[in-house]
């Protein structure tokens, strides 16, 4: 008989896997759509997924590699046209310079972050997060063995990083900061004079701290100034910052699964291996579209920003004519993040948990509370749906809570 650990009688669960939860946004998902396939009217504002389809262009080049017989494994930290493209993207776009050993391409931007926290992380170590943050954040770093340690943020200081609080919160044990700008779920971008306030922190005082920079949201940007992150603004901080990005949401590819890191040559290399024992490669046909995505001009690319820009502001405006409610422009990304704290507090409602559930059972319109991207009282709403849809919602969004 082959033995089996057990807790009286019972199967068990490994004790890692208690340490997540599942992912809000995902959950809200499921039932909205659960909701639908019982013929209920659901509009569906929870998920952060363009819904253009992705530019011809692109497709074209995955048929082109399927009708060559591009279906097979390639490199685990992908293939050399697309890291190459992905070179001459830093170069291009971000003023970086890369060697092909200091780039991976993973299943997508989400895999990257994982690997590298994998990586990265031990017991104990804490790992620093601007709140909002995005879901995974904290449940990554717990899975990596980590504490994830919120900096403080508030909507009334536009979610500006406090520094004096950075600078408290810094430990003998902190290992990683954590940026995402333009961020999910708030829109924010967190400009030259922020990044250069969090890297003289991080020269002066702290060597040993990693820094990573998610900037998935890159293009879905509309502050007065040009992109930059971290790297671009203190180049010292190089070696050790990793830069996350993938194709998912700039070129409407997020079916692809298809994000690249790039680091250090030596923490690159600990995450293709990694990588080599959970994944292996992406996708080929993903890889060959991404590189004709990262390689060509994507003519669609600034309509469809044009489109969340006008999207935004109409959302935004009509948030704004509810009592109670405060929903300020963002600096980018397909979301907003309004204040219903006032709506709440004047209301027999306990939380945002319990607003999100009365606009999907009320209004049939499905949102994240704010809480679950660690900031109470606020609801992301995606704009990345067609304007029609958004009117559809907001007029039942104003019904309802009027």
């Amino acid at each position: 008989m082959i033995p089996y650990y057990h807790q009286g009688n019972k199967l068990t669960f490994s004790n890692r896997i208690k340490l997540i939860k599942p992912s809000s946004t995902m959950a809200l998902t499921s039932k909205a759509n659960e909701m639908r396939q019982n013929g209920e009217d659901v509009i569906v504002l929870t998920v952060g997924e363009p819904d253009f389809d992705t530019p011809e262009y692109i497709k074209n080049a995955a048929k082109d590699a399927i009708d060559a017989g591009l279906t097979k494994y390639t490199s685990v930290d992908g293939t050399p046209e697309l890291k190459k493209a992905i070179i001459e993207k830093f170069k291009r776009e971000n003023n970086l310079s890369y060697q092909p050993d200091e780039i991976i391409v993973s299943a997508g931007c989400k895999q990257s972050i994982f690997n590298m926290l994998q990586v990265l992380i031990d017991e104990g170590d804490e790992v620093l997060i601007p709140e909002p943050y995005w879901v995974s954040y904290a449940d990554m770093v717990v899975y990596a063995g980590g504490s994830p340690i919120m900096l403080h943020t508030s909507y009334e200081e536009n979610f500006d990083i406090n520094m004096s609080e950075l600078e408290t919160k810094i430990s003998n044990n902190t290992k990683l900061l954590m940026i995402n700008s333009p961020n999910n779920p708030s829109g924010k971008y967190f400009d030259s004079n922020t990044l250069e306030s969090v890297s003289d922190i991080l020269q002066r005082y702290h060597e040993n701290i990693y820094i990573s920079s998610d900037d998935i949201y890159e293009h879905i940007h509309w502050h007065q100034e040009e992109f930059h992150n971290i790297v671009n603004v203190c180049p010292d901080l190089k070696e050790r910052t990793i830069v996350l990005n993938g194709v998912s949401k700039a070129y409407s590819m997020t079916g692809w699964r298809i994000g690249y890191a790039a680091g250090s040559a030596d923490i690159i290399k600990k995450m293709k291996t990694l990588q080599s024992q959970s994944t292996s490669c992406a996708s080929s046909i993903s890889q060959a579209a991404a590189c004709a995505a990262l390689t060509f001009e994507c003519k669609e690319l600034p309509q469809m920003k044009a489109q969340y820009k006008k999207r935004h502001d109409f959302v935004v405006s009509q948030l704004n004519q509810i009592e109670g409610v405060l929903c300020k422009e963002t600096d980018g990304t397909f979301y907003v993040f309004p204040s219903f704290k006032e709506y709440i507090t004047n209301s027999d409602l306990s939380d945002d948990n319990d607003l999100a559930m009365k606009l999907l059972n009320e209004a049939k319109v499905a949102v994240v509370p704010g809480s679950a991207f660690g900031m109470d009282g606020h609801v992301r709403l995606s704009i990345a749906v067609d304007i029609k849809s958004l009117e559809d919602a907001m007029t039942r969004i104003k019904s309802v809570l009027s």
